[in-house]
């Protein structure tokens, strides 16, 4: 057992190492990246859409790029583990540009004017203003984006093993996969621990001091207006998809793009025009495309059937986690005198990533009827829960207290209590987390409906539905048809922009009214 503990601290320091590496590279990028769209708006218009869709996209998406690239220009150990933090880093790094470019856009404009009044340098603005400014978001974030990375590290390390000269030698996720997939139960729990333990250690050794020291700007920065968020909010809503991710100690709903009024935003019937030919003629020439290709054609059905099936699975986990975090988030919200306990025991247990337990969880349900589906059940709510409940304790410093004092004096509590404080209160966190958390689940479907490890065999399958895209990307991607693969993440990029831009904008502007 000690020579196991002394494999498995290794193991996971390995996969800390590569953690590490990425966050740190991420947080380099995404101030670059989010200041530059910031300050210019050009740069605005390219970078936020891409990033926005680049977020949607799940982490196998850009696994060929890392096997034909990365792997092929960096040979050996080296350039496998450099793939690892490559696709570590793909999970990681959008919401921190997102955070950078929202500190930088909602700076008070007294220190710009300050700066141009002393004459400042881009340099010296970038050094004096732009990066101190940002830090706050960027630490913030960046414990969202850990948590994260520990999900897509197992997911990077069990991929990475899937073919024997691109196998990691090193790593907490191939590990417990393994040990758990052979029996060896007492190791796999002992792992389990080690792992928990780094988890506990970076939050309290790493990221609390961080915060400590970082959210000291915050204190001297002007907080934007409730209603400013949420104007800033919608627009962005009526250009680009807000596939964004939950702040945990701030207001849910984010700042991506400048605000304007109607009537800047209003296009010309001549861009109008322009705009529904264009679209028409790309729409034209898919067709086309699609219907003299009877290849193209077998694959769209097929690819429709997986995206109809995945998406029924995606919100019946959703409405189970609406079910469970709703009430816990509201007793934490207005019930329970010690939150900030509750809040960081789920933090802690929300940084364990599914895929560590999926082992486990396939174990305890193979002899249920569906066993397939309620392991990927189980992967789905895992997965978007915790967007949920931290998406709605967000709302903690936007719940004016005149309304708690109301409550208290007048003794309001049971049903009239949630119907006219309680869900009022939530519902721009619970929404905010419903974008991000249904978000999760689609990135895990890669997991959830198709999973497998080298631990029996060669790539034995741990648990598969029987359809679903998930899957689909999963197998297309090991049978090289990248093809198949293109048009399933074309067709899953297509529905979320869809689903983003006819359904939360809607929700959102009914949210506005309410507050109003």
């Amino acid at each position: 057992m000690l020579s196991y503990v002394w494999q498995l601290l290794i193991d996971t320091s390995f996969s800390w190492v590569r953690m590490f590496a990425a966050l740190g590279l991420s947080m380099l990028i995404g101030l670059a990246v989010g200041i530059y769209a910031a300050i210019n708006s050009r740069a605005e218009k390219l970078i936020i859409p891409i990033v926005d869709i680049l977020q949607t996209l799940p982490i196998l998406a850009f696994f060929p790029f890392v096997i034909y690239i990365i792997v092929a220009t960096i040979p050996g150990y080296i350039g496998i583990n450099a793939a690892v933090v490559f696709l570590i880093i793909t999970s990681m790094l959008w919401n921190i540009i997102f955070g950078v470019y929202e500190a930088v856009r909602t700076l008070p404009k007294e220190y710009i004017e300050l700066a141009d009044l002393y004459g400042m340098s881009p340099m010296q603005r970038l050094a004096k203003i732009y990066v101190p400014a940002s830090m706050p978001k960027v630490v913030e974030q960046s414990t969202l984006s850990w948590a994260i990375g520990l999900f897509y590290l197992v997911t990077s390390e069990i991929f990475s093993t899937s073919r024997a000269n691109y196998a990691v030698k090193h790593g907490i996720g191939v590990a417990l996969t393994n040990l758990a997939v052979s029996g060896n139960f007492a190791e796999y729990a002992a792992g389990i621990a080690i792992f928990i333990l780094f988890v506990i250690a970076t939050r309290l050794l790493f990221f609390a001091p961080l915060e400590r020291y970082f959210n000291r700007f915050n204190e001297n920065v002007q907080k934007p207006s409730t209603a400013y968020v949420a104007k800033r909010m919608l627009h962005r809503l009526n250009v680009h998809m807000p596939l964004i991710h939950i702040k945990r100690r701030r207001a849910a709903i984010p700042l991506y793009a400048h605000a304007r009024t109607k009537k800047e935003n209003a296009p010309s019937s001549a861009k109008k025009s322009k705009a529904i030919y264009v679209y028409a003629l790309l729409a034209a020439v898919a067709l086309i495309a699609v219907f003299t290709s009877k290849t193209i054609l077998h694959y769209e059905a097929v690819v429709l059937l997986s995206l109809i099936l995945s998406f029924a699975r995606v919100w019946l986990a959703f409405l189970a986690i609406v079910v469970v975090a709703v009430p816990i988030s509201i007793y934490l919200l207005f019930v329970s005198k010690r939150p900030g306990w509750y809040v960081l025991l789920i933090q802690i247990i929300a940084s364990i990533p599914a895929t560590i337990l999926l082992p486990l969880i396939v174990m305890a349900l193979r002899n249920s009827p569906m066993h397939n589906e309620l392991v990927a059940f189980s992967i789905f709510f895992l997965s978007g829960i915790w967007y949920v409940i931290f998406g709605i304790l967000s709302q903690r410093s936007y719940i004016p207290q005149n309304i708690l004092e109301v409550k208290k004096i007048f003794g309001i509590k049971g049903i009239l209590a949630w119907k006219k404080i309680y869900i009022y209160a939530i519902l721009p966190g619970l929404l905010t987390g419903a974008v991000t958390g249904i978000a999760a689940e689609w990135n895990a479907s890669i997991v959830a409906e198709y999973f497998t490890t080298t631990a029996i065999g060669n790539g034995a399958v741990i648990t598969s539905v029987s359809i679903g895209i998930g899957k689909l990307l999963d197998t297309s991607l090991d049978s090289g048809n990248m093809l198949l693969m293109g048009i399933a993440l074309i067709n899953l990029t297509v529905m979320i922009i869809l689903i983003n831009r006819f359904v939360w904008k809607r929700f959102y502007e009914k949210i506005e009214k309410v507050y109003k």
